[in-house]
């Protein structure tokens, strides 16, 4: 299953500078060891240990949050739209 992934442009440094990239995998925890076996360096800037997207990471898949489907468990099918989105924080008070 071949997903496109919007890569944020903190991480486009592991991906060549490419902002869209393709990437396998049934569940997005599949898509995130593809990801690194093309782009060594980049789950670990994504993913705890544990292999769970670190909390301050949003993974949508087609315009919905992960957190509220099944997380990395979150299956994917062929064409699906995977969306890497550090959170943000900070302004004025």
């Amino acid at each position: 299953m071949s997903v496109k992934v919007r890569i944020p442009t903190p991480l486009m440094k592991l991906t060549n500078n490419q902002a869209e990239v393709s990437a396998e995998g049934a569940t997005i925890e599949e898509m995130f060891n593809n990801l690194e076996s093309q782009f060594s360096g980049i789950k670990e800037r994504i993913c705890e240990e544990n292999g769970s997207p670190r909390r301050f990471i949003n993974i949508y898949v087609n315009e919905e949050d992960i957190r509220f489907l099944e997380g990395e468990k979150t299956q994917i099918k062929d064409g699906d739209e995977v969306s890497i989105i550090p959170a943000i924080a900070g302004g004025i008070r």
